[in-house]
């Protein structure tokens, strides 16, 4: 793996930041003189927190292309002009059954996991292209990998960013730009925390035929502590992201977590019944 001399600092550009795997991310490369960072968080609250940490931060609302121009070019003035990595990391979970998921839920779920970011990227690429170099990592997830029930509308965002990159990824072959794809299972972070708020905003649990299933997603998303033993910190995510900044040649995608191995294996040697059977229980 090649380092950026720190005479040539990268100039990067992180989404959601408020919490977990971006503001830990932000956090270490503020201290790496190989890097200037600009985060962006959607809430002023956390802008305005940031910015008192002595992070420079804009405001970018994924949901609101406007805000996302404004942000874009507000983080192109405080990179000097040049902005040399994008790591589109904002995003949020929606729960619930497909069959009881509210029609603009999913749109909501796109806007901000999947429409976002291509907004986003567009502005990137044509930046990148005009400076000759560039690179775009997106956060998946490996529910972008496999399914699981109950988790339609995140799974069906992250299974098209999937497809998104690795057309954007062929498309941009030509050029001096590379892309790549990060694929964390549990992380540590406030991901469930705002899932249940967002759960109990769109789903009628009482008036579902779900309803005792969906007692059991409670309880999940409301549990202290890690979700499961395979859990790791944002740390690890960290690392994918600085192997996909610095190496000479980034990789298509970075798998972080067991679970994440495990399924991208599965996936390629069982048949889909039997995967099935294995995913269904959760």
């Amino acid at each position: 793996m090649s380092s950026v001399p720190s005479s040539v600092p990268q100039t990067i550009l992180i989404t959601g930041c408020s919490s977990g795997i971006g503001l830990y991310s932000v956090q270490q490369l503020q201290q790496d003189e190989r890097f200037t960072v600009i985060a962006s968080c959607r809430n002023p609250k956390d802008v305005a927190r940031l910015n008192q940490q002595g992070i420079r931060c804009v405001q970018l609302d994924l949901d609101d292309e406007a805000s996302i121009e404004q942000g874009w070019q507000h983080a192109l003035e405080l990179a000097g002009g040049k902005l040399s990595a994008l790591f589109n990391n904002g995003a949020y979970g929606q729960c619930g059954a497909l069959e009881d998921l509210p029609t603009q839920a999913l749109r909501q779920q796109f806007e901000s996991n999947f429409f976002g970011w291509h907004h986003l990227s567009r502005l990137a690429i044509a930046h990148m292209l005009e400076q000759g170099e560039g690179r775009i990592i997106q956060n998946s997830s490996v529910l972008g990998l496999v399914a699981m029930p109950h988790r339609g509308a995140y799974i069906a965002s992250k299974f098209a960013l999937e497809g998104y990159t690795d057309t954007l990824r062929l498309e941009l072959a030509d050029t001096p730009i590379q892309i790549s794809l990060i694929e964390p299972g549990p992380i540590r972070s406030a991901f469930r925390q705002n899932a249940l708020s967002v759960f109990q905003r769109t789903i009628d649990s009482a008036a579902s035929r779900h309803r005792l299933a969906y007692q059991g997603t409670i309880d999940r998303l409301a549990k202290p502590g890690d979700s499961n033993r395979f859990t790791l910190g944002p740390e690890a995510v960290h690392q994918s992201l600085l192997k996909a900044l610095l190496s000479q040649r980034a990789k298509p995608r970075y798998c972080v977590t067991f679970p994440t191995y495990l399924f991208t294996f599965l996936r390629r040697i069982l048949p889909t019944r039997r995967l099935d059977n294995l995913l269904v229980k959760g």
